[in-house]
């Protein structure tokens, strides 16, 4: 469920004033990830590295109020579910986004993931869930990449993950994650947490 809240009555009500009318009040945090388990567990259970990815993302998201935050055309808003959008690539060549609920059951996530960018990627459209907070993902696994700096063009505030292809070494295999959000829904030391919340959620997968 979305609902408006007054940005006055939450935490972020300083950060909300002096972010909410900036030109450019997005922010980018680059992290070198070790997913050395994620890639053995995908091995294993031959789930999709990607789906665990995204699944790991919810599930260390989930722990943060500030993720269910969304500062939009000068308002706050607040969700109560957390779904991952993917990009899918669909059968014309183009790309589509597709939402997929964050469930805490993993095999679910795995299901819906599945089920949903199929049907995406067949029926070229797009696929939205209105009443969850969306956190974006974009995986380019044709290449490995240092960092990704998404768009901001106003229009989406959602925080955003992106990554390359990961990096097999001796000993573990690495993976750059960016991340963006906007600075009237979290600050630095927020996504920090995420992020450090992420890799230990990838390490007890």
């Amino acid at each position: 469920m979305k609902r408006e809240v007054n940005p006055q009555e939450t935490s972020r009500a300083e950060a909300f004033a002096l972010w909410m009318q900036s030109p450019m009040p997005m922010v980018t945090l680059m992290k070198t990830m070790n997913v050395s388990r994620l890639r053995k567990v995908s091995r294993k259970t031959r789930m999709k590295f990607n789906m665990l990815l995204c699944w790991c993302i919810g599930k260390a998201a989930s722990t943060i109020d500030e993720f269910y935050l969304l500062p939009e055309n000068g308002k706050l808003y607040q969700y109560d579910k957390l779904a991952i959008n993917i990009v899918v690539n669909n059968v014309k060549g183009g790309i589509n986004l597709c939402d997929v609920p964050f469930s805490e059951d993993i095999r679910q996530f795995s299901a819906d993931y599945t089920a949903l960018t199929a049907q995406c990627a067949q029926n070229c459209t797009n696929t939205a869930l209105e009443d969850c907070m969306i956190v974006g993902t974009s995986a380019l696994p044709q290449m490995e990449l240092d960092c990704i700096v998404n768009q901001y063009s106003g229009r989406y505030n959602d925080p955003f993950l992106a990554w390359g292809r990961y990096r097999k070494g001796l000993f573990k295999t690495t993976l750059p994650i960016s991340l963006q959000f906007h600075h009237a829904q979290m600050d630095g030391a927020h996504a920090c947490r995420f992020l450090a919340n992420l890799q230990k959620v990838m390490n007890s997968l």
